[in-house]
């Protein structure tokens, strides 16, 4: 399946671009400039018509930064996806880092590495995080731990929910569940067996998985925002937590079924969410 000329076409044209755009950003991170916020959106956002993405956007995006976000999470293209749609940054497992790349790039967006299976640097990887979301700065999180097949929703971990009571200026931490789901190759329902076209995980290779993703037609990936809360609403953490993967869940659920309503709008890289990213 698939046209390997029209993967190597937009392959060449996605390596030219990011190239292009890595040094902006690199001296935009380094001087601290506005830029370093709005780039990423931009550039993200256009990667979506050069890989051959279709984003159909449902619910509104919270904006009373900062906000932290947690998705479900079953490809590294929800990078993309997401990237497009938030000015943020990310939280990643530490060998994210050390991937050729992918790495960098991850570096270039400031995105927070975490030790997920190290206790004993929880505290000062909750401290990066806090620090993070008291500077103003968005957080993108993925609290499944991994990535699934994209069929299902995996149980999230209340751990990762330890920077949720972090109060900015005594008000509470925003707290937007967020749904990311691919649900169509060229208009037609992908099922249980085209969904691993977008979804990577277990021992999937990387390199095979990227280069079918280059050459596949259309695909369109559905993203709902759910309702914004905070800890102050839950007894705790873990109920805070367990919200959150519901409705998460059930958005991941609708989307898989066809059940959704009409889209609020077919998401297009568009200024407002430069203009925003820029003013803060």
């Amino acid at each position: 399946m698939g046209s390997p000329i029209v993967g190597f076409v937009r392959l060449a044209v996605y390596v030219a671009w990011t190239l292009l755009l890595i040094p902006v950003q690199a001296v935009a991170v380094a001087l601290r400039l506005p830029l370093r916020h709005s780039l990423p959106v931009f550039y993200h956002a256009s990667c979506w018509r050069i890989i051959g993405f279709d984003v159909v956007v449902r619910g509104t995006r919270a904006t009373d930064r900062p906000v932290l976000f947690v998705s479900n999470h079953s490809s590294y293209l929800d990078i993309t996806i997401l990237g497009g749609l938030i000015p943020g940054s990310f939280v990643a497992k530490t060998e994210v880092a050390g991937w050729p790349f992918f790495g960098l790039l991850a570096k270039l967006q400031r995105t927070v590495f975490v030790e997920r299976r190290n206790r004993a640097t929880a505290g000062r990887q909750r401290d990066d995080m806090r620090s993070r979301l008291e500077a103003g700065d968005n957080l993108i999180l993925f609290p499944e731990g991994t990535s699934s097949d994209g069929n299902r929703t995996l149980p999230f971990k209340t751990a990762l929910f330890a920077v949720a009571s972090t109060r900015i200026d005594g008000r509470p931490l925003t707290i937007q569940p967020v749904s990311v789901t691919a649900t169509r190759l060229d208009g037609i329902p992908m099922g249980l067996a085209f969904r691993p076209v977008y979804a990577w995980y277990g021992d999937m290779d990387l390199a095979p998985h990227l280069w079918q993703a280059f050459m596949l037609g259309r695909i369109t990936v559905e993203v709902e925002f759910h309702p914004p809360v905070t800890v102050d609403a839950f007894p705790g953490r873990k109920a805070l937590a367990e919200h959150c993967e519901r409705a998460v869940a059930a958005g991941v659920a609708r989307a898989v079924s066809g059940r959704h309503p009409a889209p609020t709008r077919a998401a297009e890289p568009h200024a407002a969410d430069a203009v925003e990213a820029t003013a803060t």
